[in-house]
């Protein structure tokens, strides 16, 4: 069978791939393809193993050994050591509107035959209420989670409790 990307390292480059495959501190991944690429190598210093024999030396398999060599006949060394940036694109659900919506909504009262506002309530009122087409508890619990709200506490927060060190000094002079 007749290889599909033929692989010739220069002088430099193998030196190099031979430190990153020599140096203990270096990614698994990133070892593996410097050994990849030296087995394929198929200039005069290299052996030019097929892809077959280098996935059994390696322990890999021979689509990713095709993929690491396509990426070096495309862009050299540089191409196969970059990091492949993959953005997560994720739009908000709640806007600060919405949140304000949502503190108000459990600010109120329950539904009748609940005792309080739970979030998955909270999140099927907020779909029915029209303020998000969908919406999965978890977000509405980062929501709250971010407005430090919490219901089930007795105090608002407004008045701070007697420090511990007050009370001491008024029990010794007792």
């Amino acid at each position: 069978m007749k290889k599909k990307y033929i692989i010739k390292l220069t002088l430099s480059e193998r030196e190099e791939l031979s430190k990153i495959k020599s140096n203990g501190n270096v990614a698994a991944k990133k070892h593996n393809y410097a050994r990849v690429l030296l087995l394929s190598d198929e200039s005069k210093e290299g052996p030019g193993y097929s892809d077959t024999e280098i996935a059994g030396k390696v322990d890999i398999s021979t689509k990713t050994i095709e993929r690491i060599k396509k990426k070096y006949i495309d862009g050299g060394l540089k191409k196969v050591f970059e990091k492949k940036f993959t953005p997560r694109y994720s739009r908000r659900k709640f806007d600060g509107e919405g949140e304000a919506h949502l503190i108000a909504l459990c600010c109120s009262e329950p539904p009748p035959g609940h005792a309080r506002w739970t979030l998955r309530l909270l999140a099927d009122k907020v779909v029915k209420l029209g303020y998000v087409d969908t919406v999965h508890h978890d977000t509405i619990r980062e929501a709250l989670k971010k407005t430090n709200l919490n219901l089930g506490r007795k105090g608002n927060g407004a008045s701070r409790r007697k420090p511990m060190q007050n009370l001491f000094a008024k029990w010794k002079t007792c």
